[in-house]
């Protein structure tokens, strides 16, 4: 049985600091993600990320525990995996998607809707908050867990909390054996490998910047700090990656660092007296050193709470951690 969880947060005092405005590149001048084109889900809601196979299938998991694929314009329905989907990778290996279930940990399911566990623990601990996977050319599957101390129904009280809770792991799949690649982390969500797998790059949500992990030693360096809170992201293929940021930093849970006391109580609050994310969200092109070659935005919020990106051909697909369809805008 999994060791209680805390119910209240225990946070860091840090000073306070402004977002920064959305300027130079990422000034949203390019807004086609409010036009976006929605694809209903057949039922469900959240899809939080969004994959792609080759042939352009596209794969998304939802609150309900349900992965969905997506071909020829028509959902169906490929498994349910009895937790919280949330990142999901094309294995090429196989052909099988590897999916980050937040309840169950690392999963690989079969195209015949067949879910085998990975794992569930790492250096004698349990996995609480498994979260997104890249894919090594050897099988090596690298994935983040968020926090050690937050599972997914309570991830506002990790980010409010702004500790270090979170690592990102390696599974063998030969071997079976899991290993800790890095920890001490802010919320490590999305994750990508460089083009030569010599090195990571991880979201950390909680400190809103993109983090370069060297491999195998694991060394942390911090590339960018970022105008809104990063989530998933994908690699193009051409040694760029797309970047999800589900909505710009929030000023008032800034200003509120400074003050541990008034977080924790802020933290018990019903969801809608606490620091709200904005309706504004972005997609970010970067290459392997964080510096920003693009971007796209919804300022109007038509398709709110962004948390998954992946171009497939010519097209960018979106997850969202709160609607009930996934979307697409042609790029150009």
């Amino acid at each position: 049985m999994s060791a209680p969880r805390p119910f209240f947060i225990d946070g860091a005092t840090l000073p306070a600091t402004t977002p920064p405005k959305l300027t130079g590149p990422w000034s949203p001048a390019d807004t086609r993600i409010d036009r976006a084109v929605l694809v209903p889900l057949p039922s469900g809601h959240a899809p939080e990320d969004v994959a792609a196979d080759p042939s352009g299938t596209i794969f998304t998991g939802t609150h309900e525990g349900v992965v969905w694929q997506l071909r020829d314009g028509a959902f169906e329905r490929l498994a349910e995996t009895g937790g919280r989907p949330l990142g999901i990778e094309h294995d090429p290996g196989d052909d099988s998607l590897i999916v980050c279930d937040a309840h169950r940990g690392l999963l690989r399911l079969t195209r015949d809707g067949a879910v085998r566990d990975l794992t569930r623990s790492a250096a004698g601990t349990e996995i609480l908050f498994c979260n997104n996977a890249a894919i090594a050319r050897d099988g090596t599957v690298f994935f983040s867990d968020s926090s050690s101390r937050f599972p997914l129904a309570h991830w506002r009280r990790d980010l409010l909390e702004h500790r270090p809770n979170g690592r990102v792991l390696a599974y063998d799949p030969a071997a079976r054996t899991t290993t800790v690649v890095a920890s001490g982390l802010y919320f490590p969500n999305g994750v990508a490998l460089t083009p030569d797998d010599s090195a990571l790059l991880v979201c950390e949500t909680v400190a809103h910047r993109l983090t370069r992990i060297a491999l195998p030693s694991g060394a942390a360096t911090v590339l960018t700090d970022l105008p809104a809170y990063p989530d998933n992201m994908s690699p193009v293929g051409d040694g760029t990656f797309w970047i999800a940021l589900a909505s710009p930093r929030v000023a008032i849970a800034e200003r509120l660092l400074p003050y541990p006391r008034v977080r924790k109580a802020v933290a018990v609050l019903p969801t809608w007296l606490q620091p709200q994310p904005g309706k504004h969200t972005i997609a970010a092109l970067v290459d392997a050193d964080g510096t920003v070659l693009r971007t796209l935005h919804s300022p109007a919020g038509h398709y709110p709470m962004l948390t998954g990106v992946r171009q497939s051909g010519g097209r960018l697909w979106f997850g969202s951690l709160t609607e009930r369809s996934v979307a697409h805008v042609d790029l150009g």
